[in-house]
């Protein structure tokens, strides 16, 4: 068996092989039985703006709710998770709507409905029985990093890959003043995955592809689930749920989304 990483996790940054930098300045270790959800450094909030009201927040949770996500954990972790911190100046107002976003590079932030669904998905996992928090988790497609924020309050780890340097540093410089020392981004080919930090006890994809890369399968953990977009064959993109167990793999295919194309190589 592989050794865990140290934690908190030094992150490759490239393909090389040098000792890659920790990620956020991040000093506490977590165990655990340590507290997950860690309440951000105050920020201040875009000039006139007023968005980092929890108000806000709240109501845009109570519409998520009224559409079905009935998982508190997921609920409370989208309330906690400040959306106009990650969408450009120009948008900022649309940022509690339930809309996807340009964030640059031909790429979106994911509707708040969609990330919610997701993340309550891989918490439905038999294997994991609702584990609270998940354990580690890996993020295909970083994006602007808001993902990885709301899953900082789901997960004990969480790795974050973007192929796309512009969208990493982006979300590198989103991220580093929330200093959330569970969350590690790394630029690299998602369709790799991330071996150092394997097994996954949950992967999620914010790209579609027409068949699943066989290397997030081989990292995930025996009991751990995957939820992707997955192009189906009449050409439309589907949510798939992939769960493994000790007798093999099943899949499920549900609704039908619409994500950015997963792509490999690094850019």
């Amino acid at each position: 068996m592989k050794p865990r990483p140290s934690f908190p996790a030094r992150l490759d940054s490239d393909k090389t092989s040098k000792p890659p930098e920790s990620l956020l300045g991040a000093t506490r270790v977590l165990t655990p039985q340590s507290p997950m959800r860690t309440k951000p450094v105050p920020m201040a909030s875009p000039v006139g703006v007023g968005l980092d009201s929890s108000t806000v927040r709240a109501r845009m949770v109570q519409k998520l709710a009224a559409q079905g996500v009935t998982d508190d954990v997921v609920l409370d972790a989208m309330g906690r998770t400040e959306r106009h911190r990650f969408v450009d100046s120009a948008l900022v107002n649309q940022a509690y709507e339930d809309t996807s976003l340009p964030i640059g590079l031909g790429q979106t932030i994911s509707k708040p409905n969609v990330v919610a669904r997701m993340i309550a998905l891989l918490r439905e996992a038999p294997g994991l029985q609702g584990e609270a928090p998940l354990g580690r988790v890996l993020e295909i497609g970083t994006g602007c990093g808001y993902q990885a924020a709301v899953l900082s309050h789901v997960a004990r780890e969480v790795y974050s890959i973007e192929r796309l340097r512009g969208l990493h540093d982006k979300a590198r410089e989103n991220l580093r003043p929330l200093r959330l020392p569970n969350v590690h981004v790394i630029f690299g080919d998602g369709m790799l995955g991330y071996p150092k930090g394997a097994p996954y006890s949950a992967i999620i994809a914010a790209a579609g592809g027409e068949a699943l890369p066989q290397a997030w399968i081989d990292q995930l953990a025996v009991g751990g689930r995957i939820v992707a977009p997955m192009q189906t064959t009449q050409g439309q993109q589907a949510l798939l749920v992939i769960d493994k167990t000790p007798h093999g793999v099943h899949q499920s295919l549900l609704e039908a989304v619409h994500f950015v194309p997963l792509k490999s190589g690094v850019a």
